[in-house]
């Protein structure tokens, strides 16, 4: 028999360690990335566990719950647990680890404990040299592509998904959207793509109002997304890694006419040019899109979005649960879309990589925009001090 009583009082005390508010009984399906990573960690401490090994557990939390999770680790240290920590964000090994162990390409490469450790060291170890780093080229800016005016989204419940969003993005220019978990920064960019209805406001692209245009209309028009959930929402998992790429780009050409005109050679010749451009690493291509590595099917998602031929490209924490070398290779793609003359989007719950990469960032709390800085006017204080709610 199972005691229903005992079972919510467990999962309400396991997620209050955490200190999420959520009510037990309320559907998964229904919580956003970042609560659904959290609810995962709660059920793996539901366990007397020996052995934790937690396989990027912050890739989807904001600064404050990573601290929170950061407590609970000492706890369960005091307490005896060995735990296994895998991430890509170093900053975070060299505050919670002991000893750090260096894997690349699947192949065991150093290790060290943290006291004789740095990022700089752990970076050269990943990639192999110290090339890898991005240097930030501001492109020349051109005119207005994408201006956003009053957008508003309503929860089913009372509240506000998006409050009076306002914005401008110009060819050529990169904005890095900033803010907390369910700041808004997922719902603007399936507001603008058509992904999530909005009750009011307007979007235009290059003039053209897009507030009747579907999902696939927006995309013919030039508007493209790369979304957060790279496995529930950019792959198809059973697909191949050439199928994934062409999903898309098939899709807007309708896919009965684009089957009947199918040209294997110039689909393969696309494919392995994006390949060439993404630096994917790959064996074959006829292989599945889980036969790869999380950085290069994240690549895989970034190549199929630019099949469309977009004008605005929206990244939806493009670099989340990649290591150092993918992220450095996105960082680059991120600046030549740019130097193309493409308007670039994207959202990061780190503040250095907003930082490093935007020529302006817009910060997000509660739904609305609170802070529009230029990259010279951008600090972290100020950042900090605008993802943060008001009362």
């Amino acid at each position: 028999m199972i005691n229903e009583k005992y079972q919510y009082a467990l999962a309400k005390t396991l997620l209050e360690r955490l200190e999420l508010d959520v009510d037990p009984y309320a559907p998964l399906g229904e919580l956003g990335i970042g609560h659904q990573q959290l609810v995962e960690i709660a059920r793996a401490l539901s366990k007397d566990t020996r052995v934790l090994i937690m396989d990027e557990p912050t890739s989807a939390l904001s600064q404050s719950e990573v601290k929170v999770l950061f407590n609970v680790i000492e706890q369960l240290k005091r307490r005896g647990v060995t735990i296994i920590y895998i991430s890509h964000r170093l900053e975070e090994l060299m505050e919670i680890g002991d000893h750090i162990t260096i894997f690349r390409d699947g192949r065991f490469i150093s290790e060290r404990d943290v006291r004789d450790a740095s990022v700089p060291w752990i970076i050269e170890q990943m990639v192999g040299d110290k090339k890898k780093h991005f240097d930030y080229q501001p492109a020349p800016q051109g005119e207005t592509v994408l201006q956003v005016e009053g957008l508003t989204a309503l929860h089913q419940n009372g509240g506000y998904k998006l409050n009076q969003v306002s914005f401008s993005l110009r060819k050529g220019e990169v904005i890095g959207i900033y803010g907390l978990l369910g700041a808004g920064r997922t719902e603007l960019f399936k507001g603008l793509i058509g992904l999530m209805h909005c009750q009011s406001g307007t979007v235009h692209l290059s003039g053209e109002s897009l507030e009747k245009r579907n999902f696939q209309q927006r995309l013919k028009r030039g508007i493209t997304l790369v979304p957060e959930d790279r496995q529930g929402e950019g792959v198809v998992q059973l697909m191949s890694i050439t199928a994934n790429m062409t999903l898309t780009d098939l899709s807007l050409r309708g896919f009965r006419r684009a089957l009947r005109l199918l040209n294997p050679g110039k689909e393969s010749q696309r494919v392995n040019e994006m390949i060439g451009h993404l630096a994917i690493k790959v064996s074959d291509v006829g292989l599945p899109i889980t036969s790869l590595s999380g950085g290069n099917q994240q690549k895989v998602v970034l190549g199929k979005a630019l099949m469309t031929g977009p004008q605005v490209v929206l990244l939806d924490e493009p670099t989340r649960g990649i290591d150092v070398g993918a992220k450095t290779d996105v960082y680059h793609l991120i600046g030549n879309l740019a130097q193309q003359g493409l308007a670039v989007m994207f959202s990061s719950s780190e503040l250095d990589e907003v930082m490093a990469l935007a020529d302006r960032i817009l910060v997000m709390a509660d739904g609305r925009i609170t802070a529009d800085l230029t990259r010279a006017e951008a600090t972290r204080e100020k950042l900090i001090a605008a993802s943060t709610p008001q009362d």
